[in-house]
């Protein structure tokens, strides 16, 4: 693995948002929602995620996440995604997305 330093780390914007809205996205090729997240003094952002296996769109709602908001925007199907909902795969794959324990203030930067 290529070591960075801290200025590499400082150029990825990895804020905190809000999930407001989730859709089906049925035109993705692989399942996936359309969701949209309040960043605070950001803005309201959409992105295309592929966390259908473990995320019913109810659940998700109201559910502060870390997302790249940095990103040139990405078309997407007949969408186009303006940041990137952070996550892990767990054992088969499937995304696992990266949460906040306690609310801070959305827009937030990782520290």
């Amino acid at each position: 693995m290529e070591q960075i330093n801290w200025g590499d780390f400082e150029k990825v914007a990895l804020h905190a948002g809000t999930i407001l809205e989730v859709l089906d996205f049925p035109e993705a090729r692989k399942p996936a929602y359309k969701v949209q997240v309040d960043f605070g003094q950001l803005g309201i952002k959409w992105t295309s995620a592929q966390i259908t296996k473990h995320y019913t769109k109810p659940i998700l709602i109201g559910k502060q996440i870390v997302g790249v908001v940095n990103f040139p925007k990405k078309q997407i199907a007949n969408f186009f995604s303006e940041f990137l909902l952070t996550g892990f795969p767990d054992e088969n794959g499937d995304i696992v997305i990266t949460t906040i324990d306690k609310p801070v203030p959305n827009g937030s930067k990782l520290a």
